[in-house]
C-alpha cells in the first residue's frame, strides 16, 4: 500500500485507530518523534495506554525551557517509558556560535535556519535513520505554514512516512482530551504560550493571536518553520 492509499483509508478516521493502522503497517519500524507538546502529549497517551511497542525519540537543542526538561522526566515517569533523548553535534553548535554569536538566529532569517538546521534537522534525521515512518503531532490549524497537512504523507527531506495522527483535531479537542485523561502537560501553556520551542525563540501571546505567532515572532507567517515538517 502506498502512502496516497493509506491516506485515504485513514483520513477521517480516529487519531487511536490511526495510530493503531500504523502500526499494523510499520511495525518496528514506526517511531514517535514527540516535541512534548500538548499534541504530542495526546499521542503518547494514546500509545502507552495501548501498549503499543512504539518508540519515543526527542530532540535536545541545547536552548529548551527549564520547564520542557521537567515534563520529560515526568512523562517518562508517569508512562513508565524512556524517552531516547538526541542532541546536536557539539562541534557544529561550536562553530557556528564562535561564527555567528550565541543568539545568531535574531539577525536573520538564514542565520536562524542555520541554528534550527544544527540544533533540530541534523539530530532528527539521526534520530529518525533506523525507521521507515514517524509519528507527528502537526495539526491543520496551528498555522498558515501546516494547513494542507495530510493524515499520512511523503516526509522527503527525511526519506520516510510521516504520519499526523491529530491533523483534523481542534485546540478545544487537544485540551479536552488532556483535561478528561489528566495527561501532563508543559505548564507554560497555562502562562500564554500556546506553541513551545527554544526559549530565545518562543515568547508568550495574547489569546486573540495566531497559536504559533509566538515562535519567531520578528519573521512573517509563511516563513516560521524551523525545517523539521517543510513540504
Amino acid at each position: 500500500m502506498n502512502t496516497e492509499q493509506l491516506n485515504t483509508e485513514l483520513e477521517g478516521k480516529d487519531a487511536e485507530s490511526i495510530i493503531r493502522r500504523a502500526w499494523e503497517t510499520f511495525g518496528p519500524g514506526l517511531v514517535f518523534a514527540t516535541s512534548l507538546a500538548a499534541e504530542d502529549q495526546v499521542i503518547t497517551d494514546i500509545i502507552a495506554r495501548n501498549k503499543w511497542p512504539i518508540p519515543f525519540v526527542t530532540l535536545d537543542t541545547g536552548r529548551l525551557f527549564p520547564e520542557t526538561y521537567a515534563l520529560l522526566a515526568e512523562t517518562e515517569k508517569r508512562y513508565g517509558i524512556r524517552i531516547q533523548v538526541f542532541f546536536p553535534d557539539r562541534a557544529a553548535v561550536e562553530a557556528m556560535v564562535a561564527e555567528k554569536g550565541i543568539n545568531l538566529f535574531y539577525e536573520s532569517i538564514e542565520n536562524r535556519k542555520r541554528c534550527c538546521h544544527v540544533r533540530k534537522i541534523e539530530p532528527l534525521q539521526r534520530a529518525l535513520a533506523p525507521y521507515r515512518a514517524w509519528l507527528c503531532g502537526l495539526r491543520r490549524e496551528q498555522s498558515v505554514t501546516r494547513a494542507a497537512i495530510q493524515t499520512v504523507e511523503d516526509d522527503a527531506a527525511n526519506g520516510k512516512v510521516k504520519i499526523n495522527p491529530l491533523a483534523a483535531w481542534s485546540e478545544p479537542q487537544v485540551w479536552g482530551y488532556i483535561a478528561a485523561r489528566q495527561v501532563p502537560y508543559n505548564p507554560l501553556h497555562d502562562q500564554g504560550f500556546p506553541s513551545i520551542g527554544c526559549a530565545g525563540c518562543t515568547r508568550a501571546v495574547k489569546r486573540t493571536e495566531d497559536v504559533r505567532s509566538g515562535r519567531w515572532w520578528w519573521e512573517q507567517p509563511e516563513h516560521k518553520e524551523c525545517g523539521l515538517h517543510g513540504r
